[in-house]
């Protein structure tokens, strides 16, 4: 890549303070009918509790294991609620010492306040998405404003704790969640056991569940989660999800604070952030609403689809097979890989070879050649250096299987997959995974499915990451296929094209244009004019790399006339919780201190018209191992 000059965060041309929105929004609230939202819950948080860490603070954050349940298979709602936070805090960011959390950037600041939360539902949804909403005690009644966030990846409904609530809450907002249709609701097939709005769990009819397959798809057994088996796609409807947020937001200050209700569009400032996959939902929820209700938008590493780009089930798929293979390639130069399903890095390049995925030579050459051939077929894809080095982390985590199978199965809409041992149900098809309590079976044999057990099943909404592999819950693959040739059975979802030799190519051409479908539905619009819309991206992305998503949104954004800036960030990839390891905290700085400085940008201009940030590539300087984070290596725009 060339080298790229830092831009001056140029200050575009400066303006008058911003005008209020519209009169005409005053009308009403702009607070959707009270059935929108079922099982609202109000809580208090203080006294040796708060909004922002269930009063752990950060020692207790930094814990290396989580808080404990007094009764494991059975806690109370407050304990789950205190490990949550405890999950995505440390999830999200990196808070270990000399990472600079606290002190360089970010707050971990004592914030008493009320919680408001329910389930809502979208017109036409099978199943319900969760919005929470913090009201801290020292609730700015002047400034009246609210962030409103959605969680990053599948996270539950706390995902976004880190992101959105550490900026806003102590500076005197509220701020709203919503899990975006995903989440940690797992529902236990075998059990017959859900979520319940608390976070605890219960039977069908015990109250509303936050996830219920439906009667068919409850014989399959085994484990069901809402982002892959909710039937709703609901990627389709993330920026949706945000705005339901907030109006529920206006909501729950009406509730907090009656005397100066309503709140409204027009009288409260909404500002909305997210990263990863939260960043997508808020840029897709910039392009709603024929009448103005966001002011501002911060969208961190979005996962975001525009017309012309790749999307992320492409690159994702392309990954699983090519990436390991590829970083053998020496001069590359990444980081050592050591795929987590099994097999060697050395077999992903002969799978690929055999299956014609790296042209004729490679076919009939060493390892080094197959993999000189993966790298350079991975590079014409668009895939720089920086995101090949930093995407071996997703290799090693096998983030890459679980992502591709997860998102095959909701782009179809698909109801879980039956297990081997279940009744007769309704079955993903073409590539059969299963989800599962599992116990290791050997070196050479795949885990086998077995029952969860009452503490595993009870940990679920507060240690799951919402797509398994992961918190006791495993992927298992279709029995008698290699992690390989189910890998490339995802693949052919994307390209249409058999892979392996046994492939029903007419099913294969019925499964595919399902899942082109619901990648279609994705695809993002411009925001509305005059928004003032920040993206921030690190150029060393391996998982999301910026080539794919924040550069081909900024593009379209601005030729449809949109107010945009972007950040490029050198030495930053996608996890900044995975800098704590000394070798990946010298090699990458953190993402969120140029979030965290957006939003202050941002704020500034709405609250007395300080300029918007102009463009900028933010020339880093990486800290030597050992060393603790210093505001010069950061080098975060002004």
């Amino acid at each position: 890549m060339a080298a790229s000059l830092l831009l001056a965060c140029a200050a575009g041309a400066a303006s008058a303070a911003p005008a209020r929105k519209p009169a005409r929004a005053a009308a009403a609230s702009a607070q959707e009918p009270a059935a929108m939202y079922t099982q609202e819950r109000q809580t208090d948080h203080r006294d040796r509790d708060d909004l922002l860490t269930a009063g752990l603070g950060l020692d207790g954050l930094r814990a290396l294991v989580p808080p404990a349940f007094a009764d494991a298979a059975h806690p109370s709602a407050a304990e789950l609620r205190r490990r949550a936070l405890w999950s995505n805090w440390r999830g999200i960011a990196d808070l270990a010492a000399g990472g600079g959390y606290g002190e360089l950037y970010g707050s971990l600041a004592n914030v008493p306040g009320r919680e408001y939360s329910a389930f809502a539902r979208l017109p036409g949804a099978h199943q319900p998405h969760r919005v929470l909403v913090q009201v801290p005690d020292g609730f700015d009644r002047d400034k009246r404003c609210v962030v409103v966030s959605a969680s990053s990846g599948s996270r539950g409904v706390y995902g976004s704790i880190a992101v959105a609530g550490a900026w806003g809450l102590p500076k005197g907002c509220a701020v709203a969640y919503t899990d975006k249709g995903a989440g940690t609701d797992y529902f236990d097939l075998d059990a017959g056991l859900g979520v319940r709005a608390d976070g605890t769990v219960g039977k069908p009819g015990e109250g509303e569940l936050a996830f219920l397959p439906d009667e068919q798809a409850r014989k399959a057994g085994g484990i069901a989660f809402k982002h892959a088996h909710s039937q709703d796609n609901p990627e389709a409807d993330w920026g949706r999800h945000v705005q339901q947020a907030a109006r529920y937001a206006l909501r729950a200050l009406d509730r907090a604070f009656p005397e100066q209700a309503p709140f409204t569009w027009a009288n409260t400032r909404v500002i909305a952030v997210g990263i990863s996959n939260g960043g997508g939902a808020v840029l897709r929820a910039a392009e709603l609403g024929e009448e103005p209700w966001l002011d501002a938008v911060v969208a961190g590493e979005p996962n975001v689809y525009v017309r012309g780009a790749r999307p992320l089930y492409d690159y994702t798929t392309e990954a699983a097979l090519l990436m390991p293979c590829a970083l053998l390639h020496k001069p590359l130069g990444a980081m050592p890989v050591a795929p987590l399903t099994g097999d060697s890095a050395q077999s992903f390049c002969d799978f690929a070879a055999e299956h014609g995925l790296l042209g004729e030579a490679a076919r009939a050459g060493d390892t080094a050649a197959r993999a000189q051939a993966a790298y350079e077929r991975m590079r014409g894809d668009g895939w720089s250096d920086e995101a090949l080095r930093a995407g071996a982390l997703s290799v090693n985590f096998d983030l890459w299987r679980a992502v591709a199978a997860t998102y095959a199965s909701a782009y179809a809409r698909n109801a879980p997959a039956a297990r081997a041992d279940a009744a007769k149900a309704a079955d993903q098809p073409w590539v059969h995974y299963v989800y599962s309590a599992a116990t290791p079976a050997g070196p050479d044999a795949p885990p086998a499915a077995r029952a969860a057990s009452d503490a595993e099943r009870a940990a679920w909404w507060s240690d799951a990451s919402g797509i398994p592999p992961g918190a006791g819950v495993q992927l298992l693959g279709p029995a008698g296929a290699s992690r390989l040739q189910s890998m490339a059975g995802l693949r052919e979802l994307w390209t249409g094209q058999p892979l392996r030799a046994d492939a029903d190519q007419s099913a294969l051409k019925g499964a595919a244009e399902r899942v082109r479908h619901g990648v279609e539905q994705t695809r993002a619009g411009a925001p509305r004019k005059g928004l003032p819309v920040v993206v921030v991206h690190g150029l060393d992305d391996g998982l999301i790399p910026p080539a794919f998503s924040s550069a081909p949104y900024v593009a379209m954004a601005r030729k449809a006339g949109a107010s945009i800036s972007y950040w490029q960030v050198k030495n930053v990839q996608h996890f900044d919780a995975f800098l704590g390891l000394p070798a990946l905290g010298a090699r990458y700085l953190p993402l969120l201190p140029y979030v965290y400085a957006a939003l202050d940008r941002v704020d500034a201009h709405l609250a007395g018209g300080a300029a918007l940030p102009g463009d900028a590539v933010v020339e880093t300087v990486p800290r030597a191992q050992g060393q603790g984070l210093q505001a010069q290596n950061l080098a975060v725009p002004k």
